[in-house]
């Protein structure tokens, strides 16, 4: 039986965070980033979010196996009550119910903050391939999030353009 424990990020983590971050950097499209971040610029990430913003990470059997944060979604003031997701998850322990153990934890502590509206920027292609397919828009939406906004051919990687997608979810009174 495995032993499941969330928990804040330490900078300690930064290693083995890049190490996840790293996969997805190089094997997919899911990041369009093409260079993956050393542990170095790992950390000096996590200590900017954790200012603001929550930055957790799971374990099985005290082994981080994924994590997710919230970061500003626009600088300017109005856009206070607002934060974009963001979620990796080591490629052998998907469909293990971790995701959504994940972003339960980061929207309680976000409602806890005043954050009202939750954003996530998806990259998806326009026909499923061996980089990119359906499966973040998929989860996001199982977490009730919906699609509201489309940007055709916007990020190119391993010489292919992608799609991305702006997806929300209302997790507050908006009085």
């Amino acid at each position: 039986m495995s032993n499941i424990k969330i928990r804040d990020v330490n900078l300690s983590d930064a290693a083995r965070l890049a190490e996840i971050y790293s996969y997805y950097v190089k094997n997919t499209a899911i990041s369009f980033e093409y260079d993956a971040p050393d542990e170095k610029e790992f950390s000096q990430r996590i200590s900017s979010i954790q200012k603001n913003f929550p930055y957790i990470c799971i374990e099985e059997n005290g082994r981080i196996t994924g994590y997710a944060y919230a970061s500003k979604f626009h600088p300017r003031a109005a856009y206070s009550h607002c934060a974009e997701l963001s979620i990796y998850i080591e490629k052998n322990s998907k469909k293990k119910g971790f995701g959504k153990l994940l972003y339960e934890e980061l929207q309680n502590r976000l409602e806890k903050l005043g954050i009202l509206n939750l954003y996530a920027c998806i990259g998806v292609p326009e026909v499923p391939d061996e980089y990119l397919d359906f499966n973040s828009q998929h989860f996001h939406e199982h977490l009730g999030f919906k699609t509201v906004g489309l940007f055709h051919k916007c990020g190119r990687k391993f010489n292919r353009w992608y799609n991305m997608i702006w997806m929300e979810k209302l997790i507050g009174v908006h009085e």
